[in-house]
Formats: structure tokens, sequence, C-alpha cells
């Protein structure tokens, strides 16, 4: 009969998970080297399963095996709350929750809705944290390098499930009316290819402008608009707020983009995840007028000052 792993064990592979390296599990734990290489080789001999792929990059876990890496984390979730689920109310969201977005958000929206979530279970006894992952290109959330996508987009690539919790306007902008009609900030990377960006490229290039500089970051092309380099699309919330930025008529109509909130397909019905989208999605809808530019000030900025 096989011999059954204890919660110890699993100790070790989520570390590795979570790091994505040996090393990185050991500082984590505070043992060395050696000690996490024997715990995870003993805990994939007694299962007989390879848990991670090896490669010059670290251990990313083997698409195969997120389920049972999930449920593995589950589990580290539930034991460090086995008292307090002994008391009436909702079961608490505890634990690492990887949260990716783009720089945009992860910079201007994120921080304080994170921010309060984490107050609010903590305030109930509960330890919660965030990894918040920055990026304008897409991770790939079947190898776990993140649990939860907040991602602008008008449709869920197919391998990912979730709701849409608001939506985001655009506007445009300019420095000052001396900025000429005809110079213009470009949309590269993962915001070029967006709905917004292909039909706003199509759309100047059609009107022959020239295109002073261009950016993969909506931070970035506000900068370069205040300095006063072209004519820029931003969403509003980002645009309203500079103090060096006036609206400008706009070019073309674009659309409001929804704000999904998702994770991994396979991965969707995981309790926890279930439970952090949930939350994370009500926040983002507190944030509806704001994200629209129907106010200029963020519901999660007046209850943080508060």
């Amino acid at each position: 009969m096989m011999h059954r792993p204890n919660w110890d064990d699993y100790r070790f592979v989520l570390a590795v998970a979570r790091s994505g390296s040996v090393s990185g599990a050991a500082r984590e734990l505070g043992v060395n080297h050696a000690t996490v290489l024997r715990r995870v080789a003993a805990i994939e001999k007694r299962l007989g399963v390879e848990l991670f792929e090896k490669s010059v990059r670290g251990y990313d876990i083997a698409p195969e095996k997120l389920r049972l890496i999930e449920a593995a984390r589950e589990v580290e979730a539930a034991v460090g709350a086995v008292e307090r689920l002994a008391q009436v109310g909702e079961a608490p969201l505890a634990g690492v929750i990887r949260v990716t977005s783009t720089d945009t958000f992860c910079q201007t929206v994120l921080p304080k809705l994170l921010a309060r979530l984490s107050a609010h279970e903590s305030g109930h006894g509960h330890e919660l944290s965030f990894e918040l992952l920055s990026t304008n290109s897409h991770l790939d959330l079947s190898r776990l390098h993140a649990d939860v996508t907040v991602r602008p987009t008008y449709k869920l690539p197919d391998d990912l499930f979730g709701d849409m919790a608001t939506q985001m306007a655009f506007g445009f902008y300019a420095s000052s009316e001396a900025v000429p009609e005809d110079h213009w900030l470009g949309l590269t990377g993962g915001i070029g290819r967006s709905h917004a960006g292909q039909k706003l490229r199509e759309e100047l290039e059609r009107r022959r402008v020239h295109f002073m500089a261009a950016s993969d970051s909506f931070l970035t092309l506000r900068a370069l608009a205040e300095e006063g380099m072209g004519r820029v699309m931003l969403p509003v919330f980002m645009g309203n707020a500079s103090k060096m930025l006036r609206r400008i008529t706009p070019v073309l109509e674009v659309p409001p983009v929804p704000i999904f909130v998702a994770s991994h397909v396979d991965l969707a019905d995981a309790p926890r995840l279930r439970q952090a989208r949930s939350r994370i999605a009500l926040a983002l809808e507190a944030e509806e007028d704001f994200l629209m530019g129907l106010e200029n000030v963020s519901p999660a900025s007046e209850l943080t000052e508060a």
C-alpha cells in the first residue's frame, strides 16, 4: 500500500509552485536547498507522478497536474482556517491569491481594491495576501503563473472562464490645442492588438497622421501626451485624472470595454478561486462610475482615506 503523504509534505510542493524555484521555496520555508529537493522528490515518488517540469527557467507545474496542485492549495487554506470555519458565517478568503492585470490596472485601480479586501479579511482574523503581477501581455494561467486575471477585453479567450465585473470608457486627450491635429501617439503591443487599438490605428492611418511616438502602456502614453508629443486615446479615468491634459474631440466612437475577472477554465470551479473572483468582481463593480469617467474619485480611494 502506498504511504499516504502528510500535510507537511505538501508545504514543500506548494512553496516550489509559488516561487517557481527550489531556492525560492527554501527561503520561504527557512530550510536549505537540499531539503526542498529531497521532500519534493519523496512526495513525487510516493504519488508516482512528476509534479513539475524542470527547465532553465525554473520549476513549472506540469499542465496535467494543475488540478492536483490546486487541490493541495485548497487544503492549505482549509488547514489555516479550520477553527474559524467552525463559526457560523461565510467561509473566509484566505491564503495567497495571485492576481494579474495590465500595468494600468495594477498601478491605478487594483492596489486600493486589494488593500481594502485584505484589510477586511485581516480584520476578521483571516490571513489573506495578494501577489499583483503587472503585465500587458497575457500570462499563461494554465501553469498557475496567476490565479485570477482582471482583463479588459470584449471577449475572453477559450482557456479562461469568468464574469464581466464592470466596464471602462475611453477618451481622447492632448496637452493643449497647440498640438497639431495630425500629431498622434500610437498604441503598440497588447493594447495595440486590442479591438479599440486596432480601430484607432485604422482610423488614424486613413487620416494619414504622423505618429510622433508609440507605446504598449497607457501610463507611458499619458506621460508622452503630457509632454506635448501628440494626441492620444486613454482610459477616461486616467486622462481625466491628469492636470496637464484636456479632452479633445474624438476621432471615432469607441464602445466601453468590459472588464472580466477570470481564472483558467480547468480551475474555474475551485472554491477558493471562485470566491476570490467574486470578491474582486464586486469591488470592481463599485468602481464603474469612476472607470466610465462619470466621477473623478475612486470609491476605493474615499474608503481608504476615511
